[in-house]
């Protein structure tokens, strides 16, 4: 099971974080991948890497998931280097105003957060999903698999740190999820959500170091710990297999038992 030879996966947010370390998880199962941010200097020495360590073909591309000719042309290379993509994860995402209360929330980060964690995704999927389900069609290629990382914060709400516009945006990609599942399904392509707790990224780690935030952790994650580099690439890897093929709309949340209690 799970053995990704001749598949392609398209990561977004590949750069860095967990969009870097489940493109590692893809490249360990035999996959060719197409690596996307818009540093495209780090991607290209993940490629690099990848290449080496596991021997696949890696295409790094320059994409800014907020522009929609960026996408198309991002796309139209990846086409051009593999005539075929099994599976798109949108990984890419940020925000801004995490701390300011909901009252003083300021409007210009509120639509920063949505076009980076929402509307990037509606776009990723549309572009990425149109071009599955020509493949499938034409027997380019035998199925589509669609995975958005969302949050444990699209899930529930917290008392940690106010963060309104990362929850309304993490909750949007989750039944974004669900509704684009169900229209897609009858093409022949999957679409799912994960929801991961609390990791450490470039944009997580000032706030998890804060000794506040890891006594927080430790009262309110059963398992007492943030999550390590690479758990959650198996998830991933399952969502995005060809054995998977009967799972669709679901968001499961890796995050240590945090959403369970």
């Amino acid at each position: 099971m799970f053995d990704y030879t001749g598949k392609v996966v398209a990561v977004t947010g590949a750069s860095s974080g967990l969009g870097k370390q489940m493109a590692e998880g893809y490249a360990q199962q035999g996959a060719s991948l197409i690596l996307l941010a818009r540093r495209v200097e780090r991607l290209e020495e993940s490629a690099k890497a990848f290449n080496e360590k596991y021997g696949v073909e890696v295409l790094p591309l320059a994409c800014d998931v907020t522009d929609e000719a960026v996408i198309d042309a991002a796309l139209a290379a990846a086409d051009e280097k593999f005539g075929h993509i099994e599976v798109l994860v949108n990984c890419a995402g940020g925000e801004k105003g995490t701390g300011t209360k909901l009252v003083e929330f300021d409007r210009g980060d509120w639509d920063f957060t949505m076009n980076l964690d929402l509307s990037s995704v509606f776009t990723m999927t549309k572009k990425f999903a149109a071009y599955m389900a020509k493949n499938i069609e034409a027997g380019k290629q035998a199925y589509g698999r669609i995975i958005n990382i969302a949050s444990i914060y699209g899930l529930v709400g917290n008392t940690a740190i106010p963060t309104i516009a990362y929850h309304a945006s993490k909750g949007a990609v989750v039944n974004f999820t669900r509704g684009a599942a169900a229209e897609l399904a009858p093409l022949g392509i999957t679409v799912n959500a994960i929801c991961p707790g609390y990791f450490y990224t470039e944009l997580t780690t000032e706030t998890l170091d804060t000794e506040y935030f890891q006594n927080f952790a430790k009262s309110t994650v059963p398992m007492q710990r943030y999550g390590h580099e690479g758990e959650l690439n198996s998830v991933a890897v399952f969502l995005g297999a060809e054995e998977s093929s009967y799972v669709t709309g679901q968001a499961i949340a890796v995050d240590g038992g945090y959403t369970c209690v």
